[in-house]
């Protein structure tokens, strides 16, 4: 049989074209900004994980362009070999310092990052347990190693010890869970994981991809947002959001740092960040270290968010974060709702399974530092207009 049957065969990308409510690789002609050219119209940007606005901050791109003259385009590469730049090092150092812990290594993409630590980590005789609504990418990274995955259900604590009462003593543990989850905005139950974790001899790994930038004390992220940075024993996180550039981190002790340089297969063969990448990550970081109060302005216009698409009579899931899911429930229905309100000029991302239940299908909705209250009324009135529309038709 050829192995090209289940592609001639796979229909539902055409079926979604055909009836003109395909969503997805519409192209940007402009920056990642709160107001974006795409497919040569206005729209309002509700759906971008630059957290703090910080792709068009003239210092982030200043020290791109300098770094492109300074090092050219590529390390052509890995950092095992002769990828390492001293950027890469200060990056990490910084990262380090303004995260209080030991060490940070620095992967090419945040994907690469929760395989890269996860397939390092996690042996043959280990359990790794993962909490159901944690990114793809640390599924890939579970399946990666050579351990047993479990898995407890979204953000229960008494599953998660259910789950850990079932590996064998003898058995290395490490839980894994998103600080923020990417799709419902909502914040892991950490310090009830701590405790269980410590009750049960387990370590603790967060992936703080959308918690970076966004809570904590200065933006430091979930373990700081609790009080808990010495509790946690492994950050994992992503440059490509808050720090508005591309690649990911490890943040740990440095024994764990050094093992995890010398073990990671995707971290050994693979290249380097580009120098690019690299220093605009690091003035993006300086940027926020210069300042502390962008994430509460982001905190507060999502908050500002939140009661306006309450009052207009939608329906969200609950959250603390700048991830604000509006519940439009049927696959056909959200594809439908997506497609018209980007026509009206708002760009929103629609969340369909499998990234989340039959009937509990979403738009979601991201926001920036960088938006205006005018903006997203604007937005807002969009979203009421057509959301709302077969409530009050």
């Amino acid at each position: 049989m050829d192995i090209f049957k289940k592609a001639y065969n796979y229909r539902t990308t055409d079926n979604l074209r055909e009836a003109n409510i395909y969503p997805y690789f519409h192209a940007l002609e402009s920056r990642q900004d709160v107001e974006v050219m795409m497919e040569g119209k206005r729209r309002i940007m509700l759906g971008s994980n630059n957290y703090l606005g910080l792709t068009t901050e003239p210092s982030v791109v200043a020290a791109g362009i300098h770094a492109f003259e300074q090092y050219g385009s590529g390390c052509s590469g890995s950092r095992f070999l002769n990828g390492t730049l001293e950027l890469h090092l200060e990056l990490e150092a910084e990262l380090a310092r303004f995260l209080r812990k030991e060490a940070v290594t620095t992967f090419s993409s945040g994907f690469q990052s929760n395989l890269g630590i996860i397939s390092a980590i996690v042996g043959r005789t280990d359990y790794v347990l993962c909490d159901r609504e944690n990114h793809a990418s640390i599924y890939d990274g579970c399946k990666l190693s050579y351990g047993t995955m479990l898995r407890y259900r979204h953000n229960d604590m008494g599953d998660l010890e259910k789950t850990l009462q079932k590996v064998p003593e003898s058995a290395g543990i490490l839980i894994v869970t998103d600080g923020v989850f990417s799709m419902g905005g909502d914040i892991a139950k950490l310090p009830e994981i701590v405790a269980l974790a410590r009750k049960y001899g387990a370590r603790v790994m967060v992936d703080d991809a959308h918690g970076l930038g966004v809570l904590g004390e200065g933006g430091r992220g979930t373990a700081s947002y609790f009080g808990l940075e010495d509790e946690v024993d492994i950050y994992m996180g992503t440059f490509s959001k808050s720090l508005a550039s591309l690649g990911g981190y490890m943040a740990s002790s440095l024994k764990v740092a050094d093992y995890v340089r010398h073990t990671s297969r995707p971290f050994i063969f693979s290249a380097s960040m580009t120098p690019a990448c690299c220093a605009t990550a690091l003035a993006a970081l300086r940027h926020l270290i210069a300042h502390p109060e962008l994430p509460q302005k982001l905190l507060g216009l999502a908050d500002y968010a939140r009661s306006g698409l309450s009052a207009r009579g939608l329906v969200i899931r609950p959250s603390a974060t700048p991830i604000i899911p509006i519940f439009t429930y049927t696959m056909e229905n959200t594809l439908h709702k997506a497609i018209e309100i980007y026509d009206a000029g708002v760009y929103v991302n629609p969340v369909l399974p499998p990234a989340v239940a039959p009937n509990e299908c979403l738009l979601r909705t991201s926001y920036m530092a960088t938006l205006t209250k005018p903006l997203l009324d604007e937005a807002m009135d969009i979203l009421a207009d057509i959301i709302g529309k077969e409530k009050n038709g």
